[in-house]
């Protein structure tokens, strides 16, 4: 059966570190990428210690014969995809490209979309809304607005084309950058070595569908305006599967994080939690860390219309507590697209007074408190340090 994996926090509850192991102890043909780009950051760690952090390849990559396919809902950075390629290179994948195939529709991010976001987001100053400085929101934005001149994955097969959508791009965003002469270039070159495809049927085995970043920072149920400009919850990966079923796996850890602004009820800087991981940067600041909110997961997995089981990372953390109330302030989903209702929604969370539980069990907390069962314990970063329910692994 095929698996859809979705973080129902703010992204970085181990979605790749899961994949990974379902990699690792099942029959897996392809791990699918269907929403995001270049910004995720999902870190495997094998048991002879090699690691990566993946981006835009499946997490799935470092098991032998795993392939990769980057759906039509992916922003691909082809740029940053031959830096990721090198390091997997390095660690012995030697047969990376050929395990990978990318959807000619697919969004093409350029070094013109990241000048411009960037821009965007220090002309915000103190109002910045936690940018991963890729340029994904960009590269969304301006095909919103200029849906024929986007730059698209099939164009860097056609330099005439490319070149006339570049030239329109970087006019358009009024940025600097490199030449567009070289982008043509390179962009070409990308082309020459990865197969570019008209879709994927998903019949030829078991397909592990690998979200990214949160359901807590979805375009359209997120708290406006720290949210992303692509949908993550289960609906690009199911659209993609046209009704095969699928087994709906939801991520979290056993504490609530966020990198970057935006509100996270519960954060309390007392509990000394690091991620080596995700360090502070520039663009996004600093890794916030809370106690888990079981408030805001409930409401993940109300907008993303529930799961039919839990994955629960880092059950190896020192920690106690949850939150299972606001002292009034609800969370109530609302209809896709009401961002006036999101934004309002978010100001609510400012006054909210998270009310705590002890936990002794946090498998079975998780359980009664959510409503879902746990199907994966992760007990530390490698595929050993997990076990998984058998209707999950068969």
């Amino acid at each position: 059966m095929h698996v859809i994996v979705v973080d129902l926090g703010f992204g970085d509850c181990g979605k790749g570190t899961v994949v990974d192991h379902l990699c690792a102890t099942r029959e897996v043909h392809t791990v699918v990428r269907f929403n995001g780009g270049a910004q995720a950051a999902h870190t495997v760690v094998l048991a002879d210690g090699r690691q990566h952090t993946f981006a835009q390849f499946g997490a799935g990559t470092l098991r032998p014969g795993v392939r990769t396919h980057l759906s039509r809902f992916m922003v691909v950075d082809p740029l940053a995809l031959v830096a990721e390629a090198e390091h997997l290179i390095a660690l012995g994948v030697h047969d990376v490209w050929q395990r990978l195939t990318v959807d000619r529709r697919a969004l093409v991010a350029t070094p013109y979309h990241r000048e411009a976001n960037r821009a965007k987001e220090l002309a915000r100053g103190a109002d910045r809304h936690g940018s991963c400085g890729m340029g994904v929101g960009e590269t969304m934005a301006y095909a919103l607005s200029h849906d024929d001149d986007a730059p698209r994955v099939g164009d860097c097969a056609d330099p005439p084309v490319l070149r006339r959508k570049l030239t329109a791009l970087r006019a358009r965003l009024g940025v600097g950058g490199p030449p567009v002469e070289d982008c043509v270039r390179a962009f070409a070159a990308f082309a020459a070595t990865v197969p570019i495809v008209d879709g994927m049927r998903f019949d030829d085995g078991p397909c592990v569908f690998e979200g990214a970043q949160g359901v807590l920072l979805d375009e359209w149920h997120g708290f406006h305006p720290y949210t992303t400009w692509s949908t993550t919850t289960f609906a690009n990966a199911e659209e993609l599967l046209d009704g095969a079923p699928a087994f709906r796996l939801g991520v979290l850890r056993t504490v609530t994080t966020r990198h970057g602004a935006g509100p996270l009820v519960t954060e309390d800087p007392s509990l000394g939690i690091t991620d080596p991981n995700n360090p502070a940067n520039p663009w996004q600041g600093a890794f916030r860390v809370g106690h888990f909110d079981a408030v805001a997961h409930r409401y993940a997995l109300e907008v993303c219309g529930g799961v039919d089981g839990l994955a629960l990372t880092h059950l190896d953390l020192p920690v106690s507590r949850m939150c299972t109330g606001y002292g009034g302030v609800r969370l109530v989903p609302g209809p896709p697209g009401d961002l006036t209702r999101q934004e309002a929604t978010t100001r609510s969370l400012a006054g909210a007074e998270p009310r705590y539980a002890e936990v002794r069990d946090w498998v079975t907390a998780v359980e009664d408190t959510l409503g879902a069962p746990v199907v994966v314990e992760s007990w530390g970063p490698t595929a050993e340090d997990k076990k998984s329910a058998d209707r999950l692994t068969s």
